[in-house]
């Protein structure tokens, strides 16, 4: 490959393209690159974003586009682009890096290395000229590339620091495996960094962290306590109100950059959008408000009508840009509104918080919480509704943000699974069909021999699958078993679980990021902390966990307790970051075992089945049969039959399985009754 230009221009990902023309001889990260840096020896500057990120589209028309700029990155170092979406774990290596580094991290990410890749300093945003307390970007280069020349063992000294702190991060941390009370505990103790006024972790900027609201809610439901299930209705309140959320669109925007939840980066993403509506499904099943359930039809909606590509498989994220700048697509002034809705102005304008000075540096972004947090009575609700569709139509007219239009295989599973338990919990077979479908795209299209690839996009499949694809597709095939009762789904959850362990496993306990033939990492990482999302270690135990409950076999329990135990040491001091883990704990100790026995799929099967999924039943495993089709060995409810022919239900905790359920009523009443701990 020829290093004296920019080799961007043959690659699919979004964001590479978006950096083709820049006089930058950007070269995209391979081995074949690394070789040729070690050959001439020349530092690296690795550049690593993502296409809907707004402060990369600022740094690369400050710098990335200057001539001189790009004179002085040419001359110094071999400059590598990177789309921190088609590799994660080289992302979070070198993310891990620069906070070793004392700095906070972020995108774009702009880190020096080695030719051998080795992180020796590094940053995120750099002004093209020095302001904001950051140094200028051309001070930085000529700086560091002085440095790389004239002081190699300060640099090899931070090669050695970085690289040795890097490997210690996957150490063992080994400790016991949370018991419920101490689960229940740690719970509790997150209350401590929750906005109790505005909903979500305190201050600002606000991220949604459905993982960590999760955990909250399944806490305040099984210890009964209002507090903690207070805080999580009140963040989702605030979101589903609040400007984070495109009232027009449906969709929920990545964080809002205050603290009301008011200003959003506008920019849309697969994964947060997913979280939330397996979030507010799980929280609408004990408190069925109707906002929770609109914003998830919404949020559907603008995922099927925006986020799709022919087969069916749903792609990345929208852009927070369009023309340039930031939220431009989504916001309006008070005129716009008058002209488009007439007499009706006034009504939205009461509503969604509109006003001649704005919200928002004179514009006004759509909001409802000035006027409550609850939805109004139906008759408004249906005026309102009919006012969006207007307003929608024009701005449709509008300049649209950029598509990233790349599909992931763990942002898909995650969208799959919760596409499936939206139909279950809404009685919505059509979204089940389009789970089904993009479920098809993913194991026909990203999946070569055995092996999970990670990103899709103009027919182009690539990237070796990394562990959260393996362990979202396993999540997302259970749940579909669990919808349907077809062996076909969990005999793939197995079988990808096993690869799991071929291709992930650390004989230390854990899971590597990256697979053990992965040649271009300096260091393979093992996540156990769950960010915007969860960790792959975290939906690994949890799924350990539902495969023992499911079939009974111990080496699921034994591989998830290994797994638990690798990071059980962390868990006192980082519980609020690890609530995944914390939830996979309380699967593998308490989980309600359901079994669902039916000659055929007549109504009152029908009936029954949404009974179950009617109810909140964080820890469940399902299982559905014909009449006459055996229990794995080791499930408590092991030769138990149907009775008298008729569909009958079974529903175990611990050892000890509730006599025979026939009746669609009484099933209700007993999912409803389930005691909050296992006996």
């Amino acid at each position: 490959m020829e290093l004296a230009r920019n080799n961007l221009g043959s690659e699919t990902s979004p964001y590479l393209v978006q950096h083709r023309d820049n006089p930058v001889h950007w070269q995209p990260w391979s081995t074949e690159i690394l070789a040729k840096a070690k050959e001439l020896n020349k530092p690296i500057l690795l550049s690593v974003g993502y296409a809907a990120c707004h402060w990369c589209h600022v740094m690369a028309h400050e710098s990335f586009e200057d001539e001189g700029i790009a004179a002085l990155m040419n001359d110094l170092f071999i400059n590598i682009k990177l789309d921190r979406e088609e590799r994660p774990d080289l992302d979070a290596l070198y993310q891990n890096a620069l906070a070793l580094l004392g700095q906070q991290g972020g995108w774009p990410l702009t880190m020096f290395l080695t030719p051998d890749g080795e992180p020796f300093w590094g940053g995120t945003y750099f002004p093209k000229e020095a302001r904001y307390g950051r140094p200028g970007f051309g001070d930085v280069l000529k700086t560091v590339a002085k440095i790389y020349t004239e002081k190699p063992d300060d640099v090899r000294h931070n090669v050695s620091q970085i690289s040795n702190a890097l490997i210690k991060m996957n150490s063992a941390a080994v400790g016991a495996i949370p018991s419920l009370e101490m689960i229940d505990r740690c719970g509790h103790g997150c209350l401590q960094i929750m906005d109790g006024e505005n909903g979500g972790t305190s201050g600002a900027p606000k991220f949604p962290q459905p993982s960590l609201l999760s955990y909250i809610w399944r806490t305040g439901v099984r210890t009964d306590d209002d507090g903690l299930k207070r805080i999580v209705k009140h963040s989702l309140d605030r979101m589903c109100q609040g400007g984070i959320y495109d009232h027009l669109g449906g969709g929920f925007a990545r964080y809002a950059v205050d603290d009301q939840w008011l200003v959003p980066h506008f920019e849309k993403m697969l994964y947060d959008n997913a979280q939330l509506i397996d979030l507010l499904c799980d929280v609408w099943r004990v408190d069925p408000n109707p906002l929770y359930a609109k914003r998830v039809e919404e949020t559907i909606g603008w995922i099927l009508r925006e986020m799709r590509i022919p087969g069916g498989a749903f792609t990345a994220s929208l852009d927070a840009d369009s023309e340039g700048v930031e939220g431009k697509f989504y916001v309006w002034s008070e005129d716009e509104i008058d002209a488009i809705l007439g007499t009706d102005a006034e009504l939205f304008k009461k509503f969604y918080d509109v006003s001649k000075d704005g919200n928002w540096e004179g514009h006004n972004i759509l909001n409802r919480t000035a006027s409550g947090l609850e939805l109004a009575d139906d008759a408004t609700e249906e005026k309102l509704a009919e006012l969006r569709a207007k307003l929608l139509t024009e701005r449709a007219k509008r300049i649209r943000p950029g598509w990233d239009d790349k599909a992931l295989t763990d942002w898909n599973a995650m969208t799959i699974a919760a596409f499936a338990e939206a139909a279950m919990t809404f009685h919505r077979a059509d979204w089940l069909d389009y789970a089904k479908l993009a479920y098809g795209f993913v194991i026909n299209t990203l999946m070569k021999g055995d092996r999970f690839l990670h990103s899709y996009r103009n027919s182009r499949v690539q990237h070796a699958g990394m562990l959260e694809d393996y362990a979202h597709m396993i999540r997302a095939a259970l749940r579909l078993y669990e919808c349907f009762g077809e062996d076909a789904y969990l005999n793939e959850a197995i079988r990808w679980s096993a690869a799991v362990e071929t291709l992930f496993a650390d004989a230390k306990g854990g899971y590597f990021q990256s697979a053990s033939d992965a040649s271009d990492l300096v260091v393979r990482q093992k996540p156990f902390m769950d960010n915007a999302v969860p960790s792959g270690n975290a939906i690994m135990a949890q799924n350990l966990a539902k495969l023992y409950a499911l079939t009974g076999d111990a080496q699921y329990r034994d591989q998830a307790e290994i797994t638990l135990a690798a990071f059980g040491g962390r868990i006192s001091e980082q519980f609020p970051n690890m609530p995944g883990l914390m939830m996979a704990a309380e699967m593998l100790q308490n989980p309600v075992q359901i079994v669902l026995i039916a000659k055929e799929r007549s109504q009152t099967y029908l009936d029954m089945r949404r009974a179950i999924f009617g109810a909140y039943l964080p820890n469940r495993a399902i299982t559905i049969l014909s009449d006459g089709d055996p229990l794995p060995d080791g499930h408590p409810a092991q030769g138990k039959t149907a009775i008298d022919g008729k569909e009958t239900a079974y529903i175990c905790q611990g050892p000890v399985c509730s006599a025979p359920v026939t009746g669609v009523e009484e099933l209700t009443e007993m999912l409803a009754d389930l005691p909050a701990k296992a006996a």
